[in-house]
């Protein structure tokens, strides 16, 4: 009883005590929570009564409660704020969990219930959210292994339990790779060629890292590793920073991924052969709106030439700069960068040093709540006196047009070792009615370089596109509107949920919303016009690398999972085979290798699924267009749509059907190679 996990959290908004946990109340915890949800699943399977939706999904999407808010708990802190009591909680639980997910769905008890309610969907007269309900239950079961028998059903369990492992260990691996590297800085010489606000997060970082007066670091996080790509005029320095970036897990020692990602592979084919499939590709894109590999590359092929063809210009323009300068080695993807900026300030007379002091951090939230208020009504007020999990995090309630509070959202911003890299959204709670009546918590986790004390954070126009991105994602998860857990929030198929995230970059770029918010830090001046030119003219500059550093990673990663044989490839070997087919260009590079690609390694939700940006990449930029027709980017009625049948109904309807009921037709593709300037001119 002493164990705060297991205790009820009267606490602000029933957010976890984090002060008052500890690593080591996790298994404990897990112990009592996995027993308790064996015995409501049991009770659900046992009962005397004919199944019913009531008895029988309504009850099983109400279980595990206790369950469900450690896992949320756990997961967050593990990729947020880590240490090394709770990884080893962590590779000490991946098997459990992954144990105890078998145990429920291979419940043969309880699937015999669903299974006979799934036989008679029809003449039940559910509604359509109960009808979905039942089909998204009934396909976990199955793809979870329920069907299967004996052996089998022995062997798939085995399976997914050492995955759970393997997936836990590349995860630590990347991120002691990412916290263990650090480039010091000691001299003027080593400083050449930095702006002000890489010098400033370099020297913040080099101070929480304790490296002495007069040092600066910069890290393997991208919000550092990119501006120094981009600005550092020390090309020995350059190339020695690349390369520990792209070498992350494949490091001979503790922290190699390569035989991690290669069992991975090999057990992946193993689960898709127990399922009857030739591989692990077909079995991940049997659910989702793609539907087949074909589909797939069929998308990714129309872009791959293009993208070449247009970085093939971009290179000869950088080579050009290079000359003009004297300069006549070979160009690196250490250099492209570097080059790129300089190409840039030549054409557009802009460089991201005079952008960036436009777009502090702070500044850009704030553009955030405006347009969330603006669309749908929402207002987000700060409650400092909150607590997060971390210093870092801001906690901010939300409330609906009325007035009426609509959820919690926590903010989590910065770069900091126990922290895995990249920008994702993750809840806490999920948003549900089900006689539990649950408002969401919802939370976005960035990875931007701090400011020094005192300063702004100044974000690129990437990094604030980022903020965006992830954005739409928490939207999606606080303005859900649906009865059951299940299908709450981003719970939709893999290429359908990058829509809302996509789609809410579109307004980080308008002219309305820059004017606005994007003012200076120091003279509160907003962004002037001529700058706001240079930024439009500017917008498909480079984008032929940016595409094919993506296309690239998206190719490698259907072609990994594509494998029939038994036994997983070399992955630096199969990587360097695959991408000299499709002809990738040298100082391109890609924008993950498979020895770091988390997307794909640390869990399964993007296996074969990498895809996705694009997919719905194709959504969004059609999508958008309904606002562009309409004349307004706030059109109400064009957001009423987008809130009623895309946001808010997370996955209580079929996406294609959801899509249809915004836009009023299936999206088309010209939009989206307008968008990265791929259509002939």
């Amino acid at each position: 009883m002493s164990n705060p996990l297991l205790q009820d959290w009267n606490t602000p908004y029933g957010l976890p005590p984090f002060a008052a946990i500890d690593a080591a109340h996790f298994a404990p915890a897990f112990e009592a929570a996995l027993s308790s949800h064996q015995a409501e699943l049991d009770a659900i399977a046992n009962q005397a009564d004919a199944p019913s939706f009531a008895n029988t999904l309504a009850a099983f999407d109400r279980s595990g409660r206790l369950l469900s808010r450690l896992e949320h708990l756990f997961y967050t802190l593990a990729a947020s704020a880590t240490s090394p009591e709770l990884q080893q909680a962590q590779r000490a639980l991946a098997a459990p969990l992954a144990a105890h997910g078998n145990a429920v769905y291979m419940h043969a008890g309880l699937f015999k219930r669903v299974d006979a309610l799934y036989g008679e969907r029809q003449a039940l007269g559910l509604t359509p959210e109960q009808l979905r309900l039942l089909e998204r239950i009934h396909l976990d079961f199955v793809r979870a292994g329920a069907k299967l028998r004996g052996a089998a059903q022995q062997r798939y369990a085995q399976v997914v339990e050492r995955l759970a492992e393997l997936n836990t260990q590349f995860a630590q691996n990347v991120l002691a790779d990412e916290s263990g590297y650090q480039l010091v800085l000691a001299s003027e010489a080593d400083l050449a060629g930095l702006p002000d606000f890489v010098r400033a997060a370099a020297r913040q970082a080099a101070a929480e890292r304790n490296l002495g007066e007069g040092r600066y670091c910069i890290t393997l996080s991208r919000s550092h590793i990119v501006p120094f790509l981009t600005f550092s005029e020390r090309r020995d320095l350059r190339e020695q920073a690349y390369k520990a970036w792209v070498g992350r897990g494949e490091n001979a020692g503790a922290t190699d991924n390569r035989e991690v990602a290669r069992e991975i592979l090999t057990l992946r084919n193993e689960q898709a052969r127990l399922h009857g499939y030739a591989c692990y590709a077909d079995y991940a894109l049997a659910d989702t709106m793609a539907g087949s590999r074909e589909a797939v590359l069929g998308l990714l092929d129309q872009v791959w030439e293009p993208a070449k063809a247009a970085a093939e210009a971009e290179r000869q323009a950088l080579v050009g700069m290079m000359a003009s300068r004297g300069e006549n080695f070979t160009l690196e993807p250490w250099d492209w960068r570097y080059y790129a900026e300089k190409v840039r300030k030549a054409r557009y007379d802009l460089e991201e040093a005079e952008v960036k002091p436009y777009f502090p951090l702070d500044a850009m939230v704030l553009a955030l709540f405006d347009c969330a208020g603006q669309l749908f009504g929402l207002r987000f007020q700060h409650k400092p006196e909150v607590q997060g999990y971390h210093p870092d995090v801001k906690v901010y309630e939300v409330q609906g047009a009325d007035g009426a509070l609509r959820g919690l959202f926590l903010h989590d911003n910065f770069a900091r070792s126990t922290k895995r890299s990249g920008a994702w959204m993750n809840a806490l709670r999920w948003q549900a009615r089900n006689g539990l009546g649950a408002l969401p918590i919802i939370l976005n986790n960035n990875n931007f370089a701090k400011g020094a004390p005192g300063e702004p954070t100044l974000l690129s126009f990437d990094d604030a596109r980022t903020l965006f991105h992830e954005f739409g994602h928490g939207l999606h998860g606080l303005l859900s509107d649906v009865e059951y857990e299940r299908l709450s929030g981003t719970q939709v198929l893999r290429d359908f949920v990058e829509l809302p995230s996509q789609i809410f970059e579109h307004w980080m770029s308008e002219p309305a919303v820059l004017k606005k918010h994007a003012r200076h830090y120091q003279s509160g001046e907003p962004i002037p016009d001529t700058l706001l030119a240079k930024l439009k003219a500017a917008e498909l500059f480079n984008q032929g690398y940016e595409t094919v550093r993506y296309t690239a990673s998206a190719l490698v990663d259907m072609a990994a999972h594509a494998l029939t044989d038994e036994q997983g490839p070399d992955i630096t070997e199969f990587e360097s085979q695959t991408m000299a087919a499709y002809g990738l260009p040298a100082a391109c590079g890609m924008n993950h290798r498979l020895a770091h690609f988390q997307h794909l390694f640390s869990g399964s939700g993007y296996a074969a699924g990498y895809y996705v940006y694009m997919w719905a990449e194709v959504l969004d930029a059609d999508g958008y267009e309904a606002f562009v027709e309409a004349g307004s980017p706030f059109d109400p009625q064009v957001a009423s749509k987008l809130l009623k049948h895309v946001l808010s109904s997370g996955n209580s309807r079929e996406p294609r059907e959801a899509y249809r009921a915004f836009r009023g037709r299936d999206a088309v593709v010209q939009p989206m190679l307008r968008g990265r300037g791929l259509l002939p001119a």
